[in-house]
């Protein structure tokens, strides 16, 4: 019989503290869902979720009295979340499912773990542990987590049909949990479903989507999205471009310790065209911030094959350098992927890296003229001021910002004497 007893997340104080409460007085509580699952497959555990068969009011009641804080989080969806030294627990009712129209469930509450299991989306996900650490499987999950097999529970179409949101589940769990090819039902049923996509808020969808490109490995999730057909669906950009910089992506990433960036691998996946990245952003609803990286990255000019230092530095003056390091990664990433026999692309590989070494420590000088400068040289108020500032600001840069504010006020005051 499975067991999570010996795992050390589970003899936390807090955890037992929290099952013994809930356990207790004819209450029935199980550790469900994530931390079961990844503690079977040896993975970390980060959030603990635990189900009871008590009506919320009745945890709340029960953690005051046991001076627990208690923050109705979704109550009125059967969730309070415990917190114990400002370690979190999201305790959620036991719950059928009463009504779904693929967007959102009208759920009562009850105390049958078997409708509670059968109502979820994936087998790995539906498994609990019992206050004394016994794995319980009430939807033949076990064998799931042995052979790394993401599947829905029961009939597919059915638990997408619940909630939409469940096809870019599918691919997110099987980027993180899944072995070989996807269950077939399970795509079959994604391929089938995926103009339904479109009903559900942009809001969840990017959500799911970020998620799922910043796993470890999104690479054959993608793969088979492209191929069911969701992948265009979601990100139609992507159609005629492609997903192969993806696993060379991956390989820089393992190879310089970069953290999985989801932005970054949008970014591998769609065109530099600033246009379209400002329709995605807005179809998607993102974040002012992130729509900020992809513009950044898709203004950043390309990096020539052998652009020198002081020239690179330039380009970091005017473009910043976030956004030509996104430039920098993908091109490195691209140029190691085909290096190997290729000695242009290593060469070129090598200069990426030195400049992205570069980028990361670069801080922009300051230009020592202002407006001020320009009025007291004698030239007008109005546009012309901006115009003369620009011109020497434009050579300062161009001379790799090599002159001081004495030798560019002495050019300032040439230039306002021509004038």
């Amino acid at each position: 019989m499975s067991s999570v007893a010996g795992e050390a997340w589970f003899s936390d104080p807090a955890l037992v503290r929290v099952l013994s409460l809930l356990n207790s007085d004819g209450g029935e509580a199980r550790v469900a869902g994530g931390a079961v699952r990844n503690s079977l497959m040896g993975l970390p555990v980060a959030d603990i979720d635990i189900a009871t068969t008590l009506p919320p009011q009745d945890v709340v009641e029960r953690a005051r009295a046991a001076d627990i804080k208690a923050v109705p989080t979704g109550i009125e969806h059967g969730t309070v979340t415990l917190v114990i030294g400002g370690k979190p627990f999201e305790v959620t009712t036991l719950r059928r499912d009463v009504a779904t129209d693929g967007r959102h469930a009208e759920v009562m509450f009850g105390t049958d773990w078997q409708t509670d299991a059968e109502r979820r989306d994936l087998t790995i996900n539906a498994l609990y542990a019992t206050q004394d650490g016994t794995v319980i499987d009430l939807v033949n999950g076990l064998p799931d987590i042995e052979s790394r097999t993401v599947r829905f529970i029961g009939d597919a179409a059915k638990r997408i049909a619940e909630d939409h949101l469940r096809i870019l589940r599918f691919f997110r769990f099987f980027a993180l949990y899944g072995s070989g090819r996807p269950d077939a039902e399970g795509l079959k049923a994604c391929a089938r479903a995926k103009d339904k996509l479109g009903r559900l808020s942009a809001e969840r969808v990017w959500s799911e989507t970020k998620k799922l490109l910043g796993a470890p490995d999104p690479g054959r999730a993608l793969l088979w999205m492209r191929q069911a057909g969701v992948l265009s669906e979601i990100l139609p950009e992507t159609e005629k471009w492609g997903i192969d910089a993806i696993p060379g992506l991956i390989e820089a990433e393992k190879a310089f310790g970069w953290q999985p960036d989801a932005l970054l691998r949008l970014a591998a996946i769609v065109p530099p065209d600033r246009e379209r990245l400002k329709g995605l952003a807005e179809r998607l609803r993102l974040s002012k911030a992130e729509a900020a990286v992809l513009d950044g990255w898709a203004a950043a000019p390309e990096i020539a094959p052998k652009l020198a230092e002081t020239a690179f530095d330039r380009l970091l003056y005017r473009n910043g350098p976030k956004g030509l390091s996104m430039r920098l990664r993908l091109a490195l990433a691209s140029a190691r992927a085909r290096g190997l026999g290729d000695t242009d692309a290593l060469a070129f590989a090598g200069l990426c890296q030195r400049l992205l070494a570069r980028a990361e420590k670069w801080q922009k000088p300051a230009f020592p003229l202002t407006g001020a400068d320009v009025l007291a040289a004698g030239v007008p108020a109005g546009p012309d001021v901006g115009t003369m500032l620009a011109r020497i600001e434009d050579e300062w840069v161009g001379g790799n910002f090599h002159d001081d504010r004495a030798r560019l006020l002495a050019r300032l005051k040439a230039l306002a004497g021509e004038g």
